[in-house]
């Protein structure tokens, strides 16, 4: 609370950022024939991320076999962090995000693994922790046979922006 009018301080998305020890790190590029995001608008679309660390590496593998839960968890987290990073790329500014509307969520798994929307809160969690209650998304969070390079997960988000 501000002491001189009783109202919250605002407080930045990189200052968030800054407060979990995140650096965001270049926007990944596009992997094939498509662009990371298209501004319609007042709407950005973010194309799939994966998690890709700033030196490339990608995280690979079957989710529920040879990858477990807590490290897939990790994994969208990167992930959202790259989607951040794509924001930023983007807007030039984070702070012009006025609200994460939806994010969807691929998790490469073994056929019996149910436990994708745990996973995927490794981003959904990032989002709420940059954004506070404008990070509020819906969500789907949905497994798949394969992806590109193996992944363990990629995420996509469509983000609304202040006009």
């Amino acid at each position: 609370m501000d002491p001189k009018n009783d109202s919250p301080v605002a407080v930045s998305p990189y200052e968030r950022l800054q407060a979990l020890g995140i650096n965001l790190p270049p926007a990944p590029p596009p992997i094939a024939n498509f662009v990371t995001h298209v501004r319609e608008g007042n709407i950005l679309y973010l194309s799939g991320q994966g998690p890709r660390e700033p030196d490339g590496h990608l995280y690979a593998g079957k989710v529920g076999g040879d990858v477990d839960i807590d490290s897939a968890y990790d994994h969208a987290r990167l992930t959202g962090i790259n989607l951040l990073a794509v924001m930023h790329d983007a807007l030039g500014d984070l702070g012009k995000v006025k609200r994460i509307v939806k994010i969807l969520g691929m998790v490469n798994a073994v056929p019996d693994f149910a436990e994708h929307p745990r996973v995927i809160n490794g981003c959904s969690d990032l989002m709420m922790d940059v954004f506070g209650a404008a990070g509020s998304h819906a969500r789907s969070a949905v497994g798949f046979g394969s992806l590109p390079g193996n992944i363990t997960v990629e995420i996509e988000a469509i983000v609304a922006l202040h006009e």
